[in-house]
């Protein structure tokens, strides 16, 4: 499995990581790290534990990782996140619905894991 590849598999952005990390040894190294770099476990963790300041500092970590590998849904849902719990703001969700996006970023952050695991095994 090429890299082009596994971004297909994982419905990931690979032009863009390409335009953020410049080559495939780089984007390879990267993508290979985040099944270990604890960056969405921390989000998922903060997520049970309803934690409002560790929700946002996870979330806003998860955004900038996800999104400079390409990762622009898992990106995108952690932003969401972020945003709701950004210091000074108001929260628009409910806890529910929190709750729901957590659980969605733990379904799409499996099946990135998944890919990523075939991908190392080929």
């Amino acid at each position: 499995m090429t890299l082009a590849e596994l971004y297909e598999t994982i419905d990931g952005d690979y032009e863009k990581a390409l335009r953020v990390l410049r080559m495939d040894k780089l984007i390879d190294k990267h993508i290979r790290k985040l099944t270990n770099n604890g960056v969405i476990d921390k989000l998922l963790a903060a997520g049970a534990a309803f934690d409002a300041v560790q929700l946002f500092e996870s979330a806003h970590a998860a955004k900038g990782v996800c999104g400079n590998l390409g990762l622009m849904k898992l990106s995108n849902a952690a932003s969401e996140i972020a945003e709701e719990f950004r210091p000074g703001s108001v929260r628009k969700m409910t806890d529910e619905e929190v709750k729901e996006k957590i659980a969605a970023i733990a379904a799409l952050y499996e099946r990135t894991s998944d890919g990523i695991r075939a991908y190392e095994e080929n």
